[in-house]
């Protein structure tokens, strides 16, 4: 049987907890699940009208966003209200891939290849780090002056260079040695 998928355009973005692994091994698994509940919170009371947290894959959250504008505005306010969230003692830090692209939808999951290359992108950040591809700047090019060019990447299961920029200095920044 086959599933029936339908396809829209919009920005898909790939939010994650920083060292998590490392985090739940050194404070464990309660601490761990509190801040994946804060982080979802936190994400969930700041996404604009037509955005919504997708699906939770362990400690991160898939979101779309149906209109590149604002998405970035978004998503530097969840960086920055994160950066102050905290259980007991270990900080809340997150980095963020986001992709304008066409998923395919089945239910309420979005997935294909640009899913898979939001998913990719977020793994290229570093702690508190907020990358975005030449497809997004495509669909929202009043953000490029917000933006530094990284430069073409490959990333894996992709076998041409994807264009990644970088957010710059609008971020909170990390000083504690991660």
């Amino acid at each position: 049987m086959t599933a029936s998928t339908t396809t829209l355009s919009g920005a898909i973005a790939f939010c994650d907890i920083v060292g998590f692994t490392e985090l739940t091994a050194d404070h464990g698994d309660e601490v761990a699940l509190a801040l994946v509940e804060q982080h979802e919170s936190l994400t969930r009371a700041l996404l604009p009208d037509g955005a919504r947290i997708v699906k939770q894959l362990g400690d991160g959250l898939l979101l779309y966003f149906g209109e590149a504008d604002g998405a970035v505005d978004a998503l530097v306010r969840l960086h920055t209200d994160t950066r102050s969230a905290a259980v007991g003692d270990v900080p809340l830090w997150i980095r963020t891939g986001l992709h304008w692209g066409s998923p395919r939808v089945r239910g309420d999951d979005l997935i294909g290849h640009d899913v898979n290359l939001a998913s990719r992108v977020v793994a290229l950040a570093a702690p508190g780090e907020l990358l975005v591809t030449d497809a997004y700047v495509g669909a929202c090019p009043a953000v490029r002056d917000r933006l530094v060019e990284l430069g073409p990447v490959f990333v894996k299961g992709v076998s041409d260079p994807i264009g990644v920029w970088r957010l710059r200095d609008e971020l909170p920044q990390f000083d504690d040695g991660i």
